[in-house]
């Protein structure tokens, strides 16, 4: 039984060792630098260790700016886009005609790269000196006004922001919700049936039970990936994310390593630690909801 279960953990040492190598160390790391005072790159010294670049950090108006930004992002599109996508994916498993080129339709943005889907997004909402847009022109012609959406008031900005990320991440939830609703066991929905039961209460009875592990699942993903966004505002407002007052919080982390007000890895790793605080209470309160609401 000893030489089995040596025989396993050697099998699963490449695994530890590069878990331990690419995510652990630099964890520790960013820990450390995060409390170093006055880090200098260059020259790989500091002096003093304490808690001031978390201080700094949670009272830099870009930061906070960032933080909003964010938490809009995550509140408006984790859950418009996991409760359209549950709509299309109940709409495709019920028909049956043509339902594999639905299928591959909406799963082309996914596949499509982020920049180049941000450019269009760009053309059809920009104002330029030679159009308004093709979004301000079907505003125009239900009587509205135009709007600046990319270099306007912040509410369009946002709006824009939060439609481009659900549009970008809409594919894959319809992928999953689409797989997840062709397994559930036919003979359920035969029982409904004979027992006249309504389609609305099919759905919330034995549907979403049936679906809701896979549900859960696209939920936390996408508090996570809702949280980390940052190429999405690039690919709208450009690599001065500042300026435009839609920098999020990996944007504010980039822009303190790499950016114009780069060279401050302290308090870049103060922000990234504050992050994955963030990530991991949001990450935690879903699986204790999750404990009561999934059925296995």
């Amino acid at each position: 039984m000893d030489k089995r279960n040596n025989k396993a953990w050697l099998y699963l040492l490449p695994a530890f060792l590069f878990l331990g190598f690419f995510m652990i160390y630099p964890l520790i790391d960013v820990f450390v630098y995060s409390f170093e005072e006055g880090y200098n790159s260059a020259s790989q010294t500091f002096f003093g260790v304490g808690t001031y670049n978390y201080s700094y950090v949670l009272h830099d108006p870009y930061f906070l700016q960032a933080v909003k930004n964010t938490f809009i992002l995550v509140i408006i599109t984790v859950p418009v886009s996991t409760g359209v996508a549950l709509l299309i994916s109940a709409g495709l498993n019920s028909i049956k005609p043509l339902k594999q080129m639905f299928q591959t339709i909406y799963f082309l943005p996914y596949v499509t790269n982020t920049l180049a889907v941000g450019l269009v997004f760009m053309i059809l909402f920009k104002k330029t000196a030679y159009s308004d847009g093709l979004v301000n022109l079907l505003i125009n012609m239900f009587g509205g006004g135009s709007v600046d959406f990319i270099d306007g008031p912040y509410w369009a900005k946002m709006f824009v922001l939060c439609f481009y990320t659900i549009w970008v991440v809409m594919p894959f939830k319809v992928l999953i919700l689409t797989s997840a609703l062709a397994s559930v066991n036919q003979q359920y929905y035969d029982a409904a049936k004979v027992d006249g039961t309504s389609k609305l209460r099919t759905f919330t009875k034995i549907t979403l039970p049936m679906i809701s592990p896979m549900l859960f699942y696209l939920i936390i993903t996408a508090f996570i990936g809702a949280f980390k966004a940052y190429s999405d505002a690039v690919a709208l407002f450009g690599t001065d994310l500042n300026a435009a007052e839609m920098n999020t919080i990996v944007g504010y982390i980039y822009d303190m390593l790499y950016g114009n007000s780069g060279g401050y890895p302290s308090y870049a790793s103060a922000a990234a630690i504050i992050l994955l605080v963030l990530v991991l209470t949001i990450t935690c309160i879903n699986s204790l909801i999750s404990k009561k609401h999934i059925y296995y």
